[in-house]
């Protein structure tokens, strides 16, 4: 009788990699559930606030795809541990300033650089983990079966994006400062199981047994997956941003009533998330781009169909669809690029991934809060079309060869 193959493919040290990425997601997460409260006991503006969050945005952007090259040449283990005890470093540092003005007002203009400044550093040291830890999966999975241990990353990501806030949230209640104290033991916490647990691996090998990965950003083989990426993360940052403006004016709620509605909103999204990626890790014989074309689809429909919203428990229906749509296509996008590159361009190719989901971050609410200005429908209307687009082009994709 022949040996059965394993349906689970093994990744060394996985555990240690789903723990990073909730840990790190949950820090990142809940410094958004607080920076409002500390603007306002700053004497600072809002728009200080988005600034801080796009500052993160725009480095995460910049540095993703140099962090997954350098993770080609020097190996993804130490590439974690050095952005990792940065991450730890820098949030400590915020906390600590944080703390200390809360106490004694600084001068509004230093506020507004120790914020903004460290919140970008943040933003830089932690866009080495997404692609690292997909460059990680991609090193060890072959092709076919990544997206379902890439929805284990996903599915953590998610739990992090719903308990984070949520957590700081409440420790705020009692203490500001505390809530960004317990934030900064999160990457300090990942920063150790990845020095225990994950296996060092082979050294990137130089020289002329090892091809030197020399990717194009605009790599004909990635477009597929920078679209889904950049579309996802665009239709997800905007749909964050507009829900507490949309239930407030389409809803007729207090501001109060109006924060309440879109939090559980995005608890509907987080278990949305659960739900689908869920199904991608049971479901490991459907491809990426199935994935991704029937996602997409599914997220349209939820997204367009918040424009029609009247009462609170459709637009938590509205959202709960689309985030399940969403669920199937966040991992696939990472195991389709994955998938069109060879093996010493793994860490590039995840990192120009990671780089496209920085500017999503980034273009997303500008564009969002532009669009409600003039319509609180047309935010949700322009994201179903730009995913509509996203699943015809995923069901009409062919593969480019690899090189």
């Amino acid at each position: 009788m022949s040996a059965i193959p394993s349906s689970r493919p093994l990744v060394p040290g996985l555990s240690a990699l789903v723990l990073t990425a909730l840990a790190g997601t949950m820090a990142m997460m809940a410094f958004v559930a607080v920076i409002g409260p500390v603007v306002r006991l700053l004497g600072l503006a809002e728009w200080h606030a988005g600034l801080s969050v796009t500052a993160a945005g725009v480095l995460w952007m910049l540095a993703a795809r140099r962090w997954g090259v350098l993770s080609d040449r020097i190996g993804r283990r130490r590439v974690l541990l050095i952005a990792l005890a940065a991450y730890t470093l820098i949030y400590v540092a915020m906390a600590l300033f944080v703390d200390a003005a809360l106490r004694h007002p600084p001068a509004v203009l230093l506020s507004v650089a120790v914020l903004v400044g460290t919140r970008a550093l943040v933003g830089l040291f932690y866009a080495a983990v997404p692609p690292t830890a997909a460059a990680l999966v991609a090193d060890a999975v072959p092709p076919g079966q990544r997206g379902g241990v890439m929805a284990r990353l996903g599915s953590a990501n998610a739990v992090g994006m719903v308990v984070g806030p949520a957590a700081a949230g409440w420790i705020a209640r009692h203490d500001l400062a505390l809530a960004l104290y317990a934030a900064a033991a999160l990457p300090l916490l990942a920063l150790l199981v990845v020095w225990r647990w994950l296996p060092a691996g082979e050294p990137a090998p130089t020289g002329p047994q090892r091809p030197k990965a020399r990717m194009r950003v605009f790599d004909p083989r990635l477009r597929l997956p920078v679209y889904a990426v950049f579309a996802a993360m665009v239709s997800v940052s905007i749909a964050q941003v507009v829900v507490g403006f949309f239930a407030i004016d389409r809803l007729g709620l207090s501001p109060a009533e109006g924060a309440r509605v879109a939090g559980l909103s995005l608890t509907a999204v987080g278990v949305g998330l659960m739900l689908s990626q869920a199904l991608v890790m049971r479901l490991r014989a459907v491809s990426p781009v199935r994935w991704i074309a029937l996602g997409a689809l599914v997220s349209a429909v939820g997204f367009a169909s918040s424009a029609l919203v009247a009462v609170q428990w459709q637009l938590l229906l509205a959202y709960g669809v689309a985030a399940f749509g969403m669920g199937f296509v966040f991992p696939s996008f990472q195991a389709l690029a994955a998938d069109s590159v060879e093996s010493h361009e793994q860490g590039a190719a995840a990192g120009t991934v990671a780089s496209v989901q920085g500017m999503g971050m980034v273009v997303g609410p500008l564009l969002g809060t532009l669009l409600y200005r003039g319509s609180p429908s047309a935010p949700y209307l322009l994201v179903g079309l730009v995913l509509l687009v996203l699943s015809v082009a995923a069901a009409l994709h062919r593969p480019e060869p690899t090189r």
